[in-house]
């Protein structure tokens, strides 16, 4: 079966309200898509929103990406190989995961329907459902509680905290979380590599009688072997976001053994070829996987999910990027009830 054509488009999703990390503070959401048409109808589709800070590509370059002769020249290749077609990709747009993406995501997608099955039942599923954290930006410790019980009345079960800028105010709003919902929320926090070692410590040591789960990139890659001082003191999880842009920075971590969770995310490694490849690097050093994301459509949250149900030791989900978006493209994908997010048996990523 052949691909007959391919569009490119981009698309401003906007945010329902802005959040503030470490780094920025975030309000537009523009994501790039592609679709890839069958000579049968049908259609898979790919989106991407990479973090220019992060990877180093805009949404800009990746829609510019997309348009090259060499994604015009998919038309007319054997959707049968699939897996060809993205490994080319990877190599043509070294280092521009958001390209990479979204051409995998797509590609799978259009396989897996031309197939009649889900992506996940493809490769294996090994989840059936896993609670999502939900983020709560830096915000003053009220907008913390704000936040928190708006997510309580809606049945979420885990909460990731933005931190990175004031170590003693981070502490503060984890503290008033626990005091006020005990042990209804688990609680994870992400530095967003905000913090210096100092700052970290001093985090954790304010927070030791409040239970935190894991700590994502508290400190910037270039710091990281200042991590085993840490070590040393405090028995929280850490996990690895910015050091952990590809599979061969996956396999320099597994080494070095700095991190205990590596935060998997489609937008910085370049979609689900490049994901299952860190997942075999993690599996033997004993990692646990963290899939994240950045605020993206439900067709690349969806696609991650999909990956994350596929690998045994995926023990996180942090699968909030579309739910604060004020439209999307698609529907569907996935369902959520009660923090729980499931996939159906649907071919392909399962979009209406």
């Amino acid at each position: 079966m052949k691909i007959k054509s391919i569009q490119v488009f981009k698309k401003d999703l906007r945010l329902q309200k802005p959040y503030t990390i470490a780094r920025e503070t975030i309000s537009g959401v523009e994501n790039v898509f592609l679709k890839v048409v069958l000579e049968n109808g049908i259609t898979g589709i790919g989106a991407a929103n990479p973090d220019p800070k992060v990877v180093g590509e805009s949404p800009d370059q990746t829609f510019q990406n997309l348009q090259s002769a060499f994604v015009s020249s998919l038309v007319g290749k054997d959707i049968r190989y699939f897996l060809k077609h993205i490994d080319e990709a990877r190599k043509n747009f070294n280092h521009l995961p958001g390209t990479q993406a979204c051409i995998d995501i797509a590609l799978h997608d259009a396989f897996a329907q031309y197939l009649g099955i889900s992506v996940v039942d493809f490769y294996g599923r090994q989840h059936s459902k896993m609670l999502t954290s939900v983020t709560i930006g830096i915000k003053d410790v009220q907008e913390t509680m704000e936040d928190a019980s708006e997510y309580y009345s809606k049945g979420f079960r885990v909460l990731k905290v933005k931190t990175g800028l004031n170590p003693e105010q981070d502490a503060e709003r984890v503290i008033k979380i626990h005091e006020k919902f005990g042990n209804h929320f688990t609680v994870r926090v992400d530095a967003n590599t905000g913090y210096s070692l100092d700052d970290l410590v001093l985090f954790s040591q304010l927070t030791k009688k409040y239970p935190v789960e894991l700590i994502e990139q508290p400190i910037l890659p270039s710091g990281d072997e200042a991590l085993l001082k840490y070590r040393e003191k405090f028995n929280i999880k850490l996990a690895a976001d910015e050091s952990l842009k590809n599979p061969e920075a996956a396999l320099l971590l597994s080494h070095q053994k700095l991190y205990d969770i590596f935060n998997i995310k489609l937008m910085k490694c370049g979609g689900l070829s490049a994901a299952f490849e860190i997942a075999n690097i993690a599996k033997p050093a004993g990692i646990e996987l963290f899939w994240g994301c950045n605020d993206e459509s439900i067709v690349s949250i969806t696609a991650a999910l999909h990956a994350a149900f596929a690998c045994a030791h995926t023990r996180y989900i942090d699968l909030d990027g579309s739910l604060d978006l004020a439209e999307d493209e698609v529907s569907g994908g996935f369902i959520l009830k009660d923090g729980y997010m499931y996939l159906d048996d649907k071919s392909g990523f399962g979009f209406n």
